[in-house]
């Protein structure tokens, strides 16, 4: 490991190790003597996104610094951008040891098995630094319609939303909790899901369109891979879950129905809302969801499940649960993070007591003036503020959004100060460039379900 001293320190959790702050101590060493190296990311649609890097001789010593740095990379890139090929230009043994790494017997098992459920398959291969695949990105317009009598819908792992929004102007929005994560029955997500479009349809006078926000990665509107789902066994969720919004669309007479991932609808609200493009969407809250709008106003290909994308390099980092790595976002970033961060405070809560109840303990005793909860935020806002310092080593931000049950009330300015604080003390350029923004409280009600609202585009 580098030793590396960040000038903010977490007040409950000092011994973070910020990949930001990581990587430009390995860059400077860099200096002295480095080679070149390419991560390439290639996609079925025939995108490919490539970064270049620089690695240190890899030889003695360096050889594991090189591999902490390149893995860790690649990690971050793979949850980010996604891809069914990974092409590393330059070391061949840092190849060979990736692609052990990266395997079904491989510390990074999950991933192994994760992508090709999206993309069909995961390989990486090597090859000269010169003949590694060129970049070829493309944007894809997404939503801004807001014609007729439209339903939008979130589903989260606590709650799910909807609105009912006639010519842009929402006329009726409802939140209904729910418990999706460990449900086996297809059918009670099927029925809330339903539940929900009906609850909305009932406040217009017809329903032209629909369009739905969910954490996971949703393809054509195929469900590909979704937290909420995880419960579901294998075979049921090939066939009731993977085609559940087609059996909901036709539930609903035919009219456009899409569905996108929720950090592509953050993204979006975010864009509509501010009349900005350059925006990073993050919704801290049953999990970490992202989203991006180019500077174009598009959205891209990209897989921007940051959940999973590493924010702290120590090697005894908080484990997640689900895909087994150490360091992801997913433990520092949502409820669970305030969870983990509880007791480092001083609170304690019944073990039977769920995520969700805990963050509404946490928030009551924030409203009360309760240093304890203060730390909480404090700690949450000092690490991402370091994560946005990473995030935009590879996402041209000029605004970046912050909303989700995490950020409600005075925890989620609190986030916001401290965030600013490390970027203007560590990455003052950064600070001079990206605007920290959260929602207004008609956004924090509205603007998830209304830009999810005008997904579809109406039959001419």
């Amino acid at each position: 490991m580098l030793s590396v001293s960040p000038t903010i320190i977490p007040p409950l959790d000092s011994g973070v190790v910020h990949p930001a702050l990581w990587n430009r101590e390995f860059r400077s060493r860099c200096a002295t003597g480095s080679e070149p190296l390419a991560i390439a990311l290639e996609r079925p649609d025939g995108t490919v996104s490539r970064f270049d890097f620089t690695t240190l001789p890899h030889a003695g010593a360096n050889a594991a610094l090189n591999l902490r740095h390149i893995e860790r990379l690649v990690k971050f890139l793979l949850w980010s951008r996604g891809a069914s090929r990974v092409t590393i230009g330059g070391e061949p043994a840092l190849a060979a040891e990736l692609r052990a790494i990266y395997s079904e017997d491989g510390a990074r098992k999950f991933d192994a098995e994760f992508f090709p459920k999206i993309y069909g398959s995961l390989e990486i291969v090597s090859c000269a630094f010169d003949d590694a695949p060129a970049s070829r990105e493309t944007a894809i317009p997404l939503g801004r319609h807001l014609d007729g009598c439209r339903i939008g819908f979130d589903l989260g792992g606590s709650d799910r939303k909807c609105a009912a929004v006639m010519d842009g102007k929402v006329v009726f929005s409802e939140e209904i909790a729910w418990d999706p994560y460990f449900q086996s029955d297809p059918q009670y997500h099927y029925d809330g899901i339903n539940d929900t479009l009906k609850r909305a349809a009932a406040h217009l006078p017809h329903v032209d369109a629909i369009g739905g926000s969910a954490a996971g990665v949703y393809v054509n509107n195929e469900v590909r891979a979704a937290s909420l789902f995880r419960g579901v066994p294998q075979d049921a969720f090939e066939q009731h879950i993977r085609r559940i919004f087609f059996d909901l669309q036709r539930e609903w007479g035919g009219v456009p129905f899409e569905v996108a991932n929720d950090g592509e609808v953050t993204a979006l609200a975010a864009s509509m809302s501010f009349g900005e493009n350059r925006v990073l969407g993050i919704s801290m809250g049953t999990s970490v969801a992202a989203g991006y709008v180019t500077a174009s106003g598009a959205i891209t290909p990209w897989l921007n499940e940051l959940a999973f994308a590493p924010v702290d390099y120590r090697n005894d980092a908080p484990v997640d649960e689900w895909s087994g790595d150490r360091g992801c976002a997913v433990q520092y970033f949502c409820q669970q993070g305030v969870v983990r961060l509880a007791p480092l405070a001083g609170l304690t809560f019944p073990k039977e007591m769920k995520f969700a109840e805990q963050l509404v303990e946490v928030q009551h005793l924030m409203s009360a003036g309760d240093a304890r909860a203060r730390q909480i935020y404090e700690t949450i806002g000092v690490c991402f503020g370091y994560a946005v310092a990473h995030y935009a080593e590879f996402y041209d931000i000029g605004t970046l959004l912050i909303l989700g049950r995490v950020t409600s009330g005075e925890g989620g300015s609190i986030i916001l100060q401290k965030a600013g604080e490390v970027l203007r003390a560590e990455f003052p350029a950064l600070a001079e460039c990206i605007k920290l923004r959260t929602p207004d409280e008609k956004d924090k009600r509205h603007g998830q379900a209304v830009a999810a609202a005008s997904l579809p585009a109406l039959r001419k």
